[in-house]
């Protein structure tokens, strides 16, 4: 293997794929990342058996083949170097790299021992603006849970309702689901939450679709230059629907930024007490939250709002706070309806989205 590659390219693809290598894995060939040239392209990859990250790059290819070296090293090394020309040659799985000021030895392993990259034998794919994916990915992505015990409920369900495809997430204290695209076929699967944040850290900027394909065990996501497959979660996902109201007898009605800083504040004097603030919704127009601290005192946050009904509820103020940084537009409502049913954010600038909270015992 011999080739010609920029510091800019080589360190992106780098920042991309290394992430998934794992050092603390009993197998050593997946603290590495593949360097594979070959069509006048250089691939790197990298994997930890559930998820799979290859990046393409445009390469200068004099000489075609493959090695695998260690990640953290190739990265930390390569992003330190100044913005030129690298030249990599493979020598005796030695790969040699150098530059006008820099000359480098790292040691390699056998390619061939490199787990190879898993293939989709499904062919149903679908294609979603990158914008509105990585978005929605973004805003239910958060409510998924960290506790393996319950294994679905750590990943993000995909499925389609009316020909719009949903994606939803809940740890059992919260849930957000979000429309992110459509699709003329049935979608149904689950994706680790791990997996969606490692998506979301390649779709960029400048993305303009993301396609994706899945069959009964794995999904690939393709973004531009960049393929992600991950391997799907098995269970059946809770009928979370049956949990989102469909009328309140209480709606606030205020601007998302003053509900968010009387969120804040409260939340201050609600760390002793594991988050727990009361928001209470006012005929007057008004929403104000309390919070107490035994050893600290109390405080309660006022801002002004259009309210219907009246009442008040008690919830954790992360979550809360959680919601309504990822949402967007001026206004949202917050709707409830006795003490111990689920309230709902939502922004009228965003309807396909909406973020339940479960009230706790007051």
């Amino acid at each position: 293997m011999k080739l010609q590659v920029t510091q800019a390219n080589l360190n992106k693809a780098l920042g991309t794929v290394a992430r998934v290598a794992n050092t603390r894995n009993t197998l050593p060939i997946l603290a590495n990342v593949l360097l594979k040239a070959e069509n006048n392209r250089l691939s790197l990859a990298a994997t930890n058996l559930d998820i799979a990250i290859s990046h393409y790059v445009g390469s200068k290819i004099e000489q075609e083949g493959a090695i695998t070296v260690p990640a953290r090293l190739m990265q930390d090394f390569v992003s330190n170097l100044p913005d030129s020309v690298i030249n990599l040659e493979l020598k005796d799985n030695k790969l040699h790299i150098t530059t006008d000021k820099y000359n480098s030895v790292v040691n390699g392993i056998a390619a061939d021992e490199f787990p190879a990259m898993p293939a989709i034998s499904g062919n149903q794919t679908w294609v979603t603006p990158a914008p509105e994916f990585k978005k929605g990915l973004s805003q239910v992505v958060l409510a998924a849970s960290n506790d393996d015990a319950r294994p679905v409920l750590t990943g993000v369900y995909f499925h389609t309702l009316g020909g719009e495809v949903i994606a939803a997430a809940t740890d059992s204290y919260r849930l957000a689901e979000r429309v992110i695209g459509k699709s003329k076929t049935p979608v149904s699967f689950l994706v680790p939450a791990t997996a969606i944040n490692d998506m979301l850290r390649i779709i960029g900027d400048d993305l303009k679709e993301v396609s994706i394909t899945h069959d009964d065990q794995q999904t690939l996501f393709q973004a531009g230059d960049v393929t992600l497959v991950a391997r799907l979660i098995e269970g059946n996902y809770p009928d979370y629907k049956k949990l989102i109201p469909t009328k309140f007898a209480n709606t606030a009605k205020l601007a998302r930024a003053d509900f968010l800083n009387i969120a804040k504040v409260s939340s201050l004097f609600a760390r002793e007490s594991a988050g727990s603030i009361t928001i209470k919704a006012d005929k007057s127009g008004s929403v104000s939250i309390n919070a107490v601290a035994s050893q600290l005192g109390e405080n309660t946050a006022t801002a002004e709002a259009v309210v219907t009904g009246a009442g008040e509820v008690t919830l954790n103020s992360r979550y809360l706070i959680d919601a309504l940084n990822i949402m967007s537009g001026t206004d949202v409502e917050f709707c409830f309806n006795g003490k111990l049913e689920p309230c709902v954010v939502r922004s009228p600038a965003e309807p396909g989205y909406t973020h339940l909270i479960m009230p706790l015992r007051s």
